[in-house]
């Protein structure tokens, strides 16, 4: 929606400045140090809900974009201004899988799900990685929760929204496997890319670890791929997020990847990586009474 909405706010810039000689414009689509919800909020847009997001009588699912102008210009009568649609309804604060929504109207960024899979870099602290689920990129826990959005709504027929089939067949496994050649085709022109692919992939590693932990068969399925990453990715970040994820996946595979462990820890360059595999298998161990690997 970024690179659609974009170009559509530049044509009607491009159309002010030949109205007005001499204005300057200057467009965003959540591309720059702008607070939109508060601009759209003043506009009489919306609200602010209590998951932060501006919220309508037809939901929260929409997008927002402006132009900036030098030009004076006198607004146009706007509705009255909407003052809560909230009322008593806390559920998107009940819902929230990491508390980021402390309280009513305040996000925590620091907590929330979409700021450790997009925007945070490096190693995801391991006391947030349970929380963070399945998710691999961002989080709509707070908008799918909502009343107003289970309303029916119109999808927006634009074929820029439309999944791309490049990307369509890929799981958390060929996500963690993607090479970089690949990732540059299959994420071109995707918000994903915002990301990196080491930071998908390293997602990508917790979201195994937390399906596994709970599920059998997931676990059977990811642990070679997670091993593989151990041994061969060529990140150490990602390897250090894989090795947490084998420690999850639980006791049935807890002799052969503590077996595993040991081996690969040889042959580690990382120190990082090392502490992470050290911290795995404890986590094996507390399931199993495993021999340890030493430090």
């Amino acid at each position: 929606y970024h690179t659609l909405l974009g170009k559509r706010l530049k044509k009607l810039a491009r159309r002010i400045r030949q109205e007005l000689p001499g204005c300057e414009t200057r467009t965003y689509v959540d591309t720059g140090p702008v607070l939109e919800r508060e601009l759209a909020a003043r506009a009489g847009l919306g609200v602010q809900g209590k998951n932060t997001c501006l919220l309508t009588r037809e939901g929260s699912w929409f997008v927002l974009g402006e132009v900036f102008l030098t030009a004076e210009i006198d607004p146009h009568s706007t509705p009255e201004p909407l003052t809560d649609l909230c009322g008593r309804c806390r559920l998107c604060l009940d819902a929230c899988p990491t508390d980021a929504l402390p309280e009513p109207f305040r996000l925590d960024s620091r907590r929330c799900i979409s700021y450790w899979t997009i925007e945070h870099r490096g190693a995801i602290p391991e006391e947030m990685r349970p929380a963070l689920g399945t998710w691999a990129f961002g989080c709509d826990i707070c908008q799918e929760v909502c009343p107003w959005n289970r309303r029916p709504s119109t999808a927006v027929a634009e074929d820029d929204f439309l999944p791309d089939e490049r990307r369509r067949d890929l799981d958390l496994i060929g996500l963690l496997a993607l090479d970089r050649q690949s990732y540059r085709r299959r994420f071109e022109g995707s918000p994903l890319q915002r990301a990196r692919l080491e930071g998908l992939q390293r997602n990508a590693a917790v979201a195994m670890g937390n399906r596994g932990r709970d599920d059998p068969q997931a676990a059977a399925r990811y642990r070679r791929p997670l091993l593989e990453a151990l041994e061969n990715h060529p990140e150490p970040l990602v390897r250090r997020h894989a090795a947490w994820a084998l420690g999850e996946l639980g006791a049935d595979c807890a002799h052969d990847t503590a077996s595993a462990f040991r081996s690969l820890r040889k042959k580690e360059g990382d120190r990082d990586v090392r502490l992470a595999i050290d911290a795995a298998l404890t986590t094996l161990n507390r399931g199993r009474k495993l021999d340890g690997v030493g430090s």
